[in-house]
């Protein structure tokens, strides 16, 4: 948070107050003008994503609530982006102040970062062309080619438990992946199913994918924080609250209705409590 900017805000202000002009300055009545810095993805179509000047998705949606209910406006939120390999090193070298980015709550991760929530959990699925109805689970992938992006885990994971006769392709990124799928190249691409349900949901892929639908993981995405830290409890308040008024299911609807994407109601919306998250958070 900008704390060098708020005390400069502050003497200012009680500069203002003695000569009585305080009112029209524009001072609060605490002489704050704090910013919150808030990692995010930039490149997760319905989720966390930069279109120009805007940030769009269901995690910024989340973010934007939780920072409302922290005291914070729009115009305080300084989006940052949080690639995947980094997110641990920006919190713990104050690059940021909290991250909303897909970012599943594990042991490993714990031991040097914090999570409040889960805000979403998510499920690993496969997103197949609509018209597809031979692929039904990760079962049904023998002989297919399975995309997904280097380095991740997924798809070797269906390999090892599901299907080793499965092809597995490698690409660079899941929006290639896409290409791939639509192309023909391949028959199916994997990851969170939410992640794929934003993929599915842009423009150009509107009716040509669909997801299957047979989830067959457990991800529990959590807001990173510092370690240490003491917002646990405000934070996990103000996604019960949005959740309480709708706003975490039209966030949803908005950001990824358009792949007719469903979540599993038996752990989403998440009810949480004071505590910051651990690694059997539901």
């Amino acid at each position: 948070m900008n704390l060098s900017r708020a005390k400069a805000k502050a003497a200012a202000c009680a500069a203002l107050l003695a000569t009585g002009v305080l009112a029209l300055s524009g001072c609060s009545a605490t002489g704050s003008e704090d910013t919150i810095r808030i990692g995010i993805k930039y490149d997760q179509p319905g989720l966390g994503y930069q279109d120009g000047r805007d940030y769009t998705g269901f995690d910024t949606d989340v973010a934007r609530y939780v920072a409302a209910e922290l005291g914070y406006s729009e115009d305080q939120i300084e989006w940052v982006e949080a690639p995947s390999a980094n997110r641990e090193n920006m919190l713990t070298n104050n690059q940021v102040d909290m991250i909303f980015a897909t970012y599943s709550i594990t042991e490993k991760r714990l031991k040097t970062v914090d999570f409040a929530g889960p805000y979403f959990v998510a499920g690993q699925d496969l997103l197949v062309q609509a018209e597809n109805t031979d692929i039904t689970g990760p079962e049904s992938l023998a002989g297919k080619n399975l995309c997904s992006v280097t380095g991740s885990t997924s798809a070797k994971k269906i390999q090892d438990k599901y299907s080793s006769e499965v092809q597995l392709v490698q690409q660079n990124s899941y929006s290639d992946c896409v290409v791939a799928l639509n192309a023909g190249m391949v028959d199916a691409v994997t990851t969170d199913d939410i992640i794929l349900a934003g993929l599915a949901s842009t423009k150009a892929n509107q009716g040509e994918l669909k997801l299957v639908g047979n989830t067959f993981s457990t991800e529990n995405y959590g807001v990173g924080l510092p370690k240490g830290s003491d917002k646990c409890a405000a934070i996990n308040a103000a996604i019960n609250k949005m959740v309480d008024t709708g706003a975490w299911e039209e966030a949803i609807k908005k950001n990824v209705g358009a792949a007719n994407y469903t979540y599993n109601a038996e752990l989403n919306p998440p009810v949480l409590t004071d505590a910051c998250a651990t690694v059997d958070a539901k």
